[in-house]
């Protein structure tokens, strides 16, 4: 069995998403240490001073989009935006990015999908299927089929632009190898395919695995906590849950 195992064709993306999350792992466990040792009457330093401002932005940013029913939801959005902003520059390293694999884009999108609903159901109760016969019965196929609209404009908007990306950069890097061989063909040897290639590759970069990759769990996060905020009633808040717990 352990055999099968470790003969199994595992996608490189996928060996890149666990090292991305071994990343955000270790950082938290450093950061959680940190924290322990902190001295509360000290203005923190270093890493634990960019945890804090993460933790006060995130939290600052649930709050405007999602408001104060769910507390801990901007933690949540914090891990998300680590993730998907390290999966984006991971290309950097030479490795493949999670996020031109259609499965981790998927498995986001599943995730904040199934957040929008588990939320509706949670605030409205059984009124959570009014909204699937809405403003008539007759709606209800269509409604059907709508409701997994926000699924796939997550999921194919993150893997569109990482694979374009992706595509792009891999066009122009063997153009120029090309390109390169060509013009230091006197030469007589591999290397002279290389002398092109950096620095138009690193600005190519540095737009697609940087910047863009910044806009998009932007934008990525910015849907999931506007979809997941609609769901809940203007009317509710913390106080009414705890009536709720209480009754």
């Amino acid at each position: 069995m352990f055999e099968n195992f470790f003969k199994a064709d595992i996608p490189g993306e996928l060996i890149s998403s666990l090292i991305v999350i071994g990343i955000i792992a270790i950082l938290s466990i450093i950061v959680g240490i940190l924290a322990a040792r902190q001295n509360p009457l000290k203005k923190p330093k270093g890493l634990l001073l960019v945890a804090e401002i993460g933790v006060k932005f995130f939290d600052n940013f649930s709050r405007d989009l999602v408001g104060t029913t769910l507390p801990n939801f901007g933690g949540f959005i914090m891990g998300v935006a680590m993730y998907l902003f390290i999966s984006f520059i991971f290309g950097l390293t030479g490795l493949p990015s999670p996020v031109t694999y259609m499965a981790i884009p998927l498995s986001l999108g599943l995730t904040t999908f199934l957040l929008i609903h588990y939320t509706s159901a949670r605030f409205t109760k059984w009124a959570y299927f009014k909204r699937y016969i809405d403003p008539i019965p007759i709606f209800l196929p269509i409604n059907l089929i709508s409701m997994w609209a926000p699924l796939l404009s997550l999921t194919l908007r993150l893997f569109g632009n990482a694979i374009a990306g992706w595509a792009l950069l891999t066009i122009v890097e063997y153009a120029l190898r090309d390109l390169s061989g060509m013009v230091f063909s006197f030469m007589q040897t591999e290397w002279n395919q290389v002398f092109l290639a950096p620095i138009p590759l690193a600005i190519l970069h540095a737009y697609f695995d940087v910047f863009s990759g910044l806009i998009q769990t932007f934008v990525f996060i910015l849907l999931t906590s506007i979809f997941i905020g609609q769901e809940i009633p203007e009317d509710i808040d913390l106080n009414t849950l705890e009536r709720r717990k209480k009754q």
